[in-house]
């Protein structure tokens, strides 16, 4: 269950599109917020909902998706702290268009969308911030639309894995997810079963692409997943 927690200019400095904004004008961002610790595996919003307040991740993180008619689920992508969603109802005032719940436990802050759209109106930056945001997200999800609807399985799978590594950071050719991704969820990612995306991980591992170190998944030749994904996407464009 959530839990009300102390408002904090201070831990709004965590959040990215808060760079640089002065401290007094953060100090009633961070007044203006309602703010809540919640425990992991907990819904924030629901799909269709009739609410449109922007969140701010102070700590932890959520997963952004949504569920087919079969009961499936299919994930957008994964916000850590310093990140913030919702913003999309609070802009255009329609409903939510994702499910959303906390991976971990999480402190959140969320501002109402009148507040949030007043906010971007009178700091011209942070409406900016915004706006590339937006455009980033667009671009990303019309990429993984493609791959999805042209891409096979192992493709796809190396083409999620490349841009988790990218997220991630890459020194030396390699990458270091951790935790390692579950396979459920990367099979919600790419549109398949859990039990395929463990037949191509063990494939990868015995290629030397992939291996486990601990808790953590190392992408062992970055690459190697370049060099696979443009050419699968090569081929796809030119069938």
């Amino acid at each position: 269950m959530p839990h009300t927690t102390v408002r904090s200019s201070l831990a709004l400095r965590r959040v990215a599109l808060f760079d640089a904004l002065p401290d007094d004008r953060l100090d009633r961002v961070a007044q203006a917020c309602r703010w809540q610790s919640v425990e992991a595996g907990q819904s924030l919003v629901l799909r269709a909902q009739d609410e449109g307040d922007v969140y701010f991740i102070v700590s932890g993180g959520v997963r952004i998706t949504t569920y087919a008619a079969s009961g499936r689920q299919v994930t957008f992508r994964d916000c850590g702290e310093g990140e913030l969603f919702g913003e999309l109802a609070a802009i255009d005032g329609g409903p939510r268009s994702a499910d959303v719940l906390t991976l971990q436990p999480s402190v959140l802050a969320s501002l109402a969308p009148a507040d949030f759209r007043a906010l971007l109106r009178e700091e011209p930056l942070l409406a900016e911030r915004v706006m590339l945001r937006l455009a980033s997200l667009v671009r990303q999800l019309s990429e993984r639309i493609i791959d999805l609807s042209t891409l096979e399985v192992p493709q796809r799978l190396q083409a999620e894995l490349l841009r988790m590594a990218q997220a991630t950071g890459v020194a030396d050719n390699r990458a270091r997810l951790e935790p390692s991704p579950k396979h459920a969820a990367l099979a919600s990612q790419i549109s398949t079963n859990r039990e395929q995306v463990t037949r191509e991980l063990n494939a990868l591992v015995r290629q030397g692409v992939l291996h486990k170190d601990g808790k953590a998944l190392v992408v062992a030749d970055v690459a190697h997943l370049v060099r696979a994904v443009a050419n699968a996407r090569g081929a796809a464009a030119s069938s």
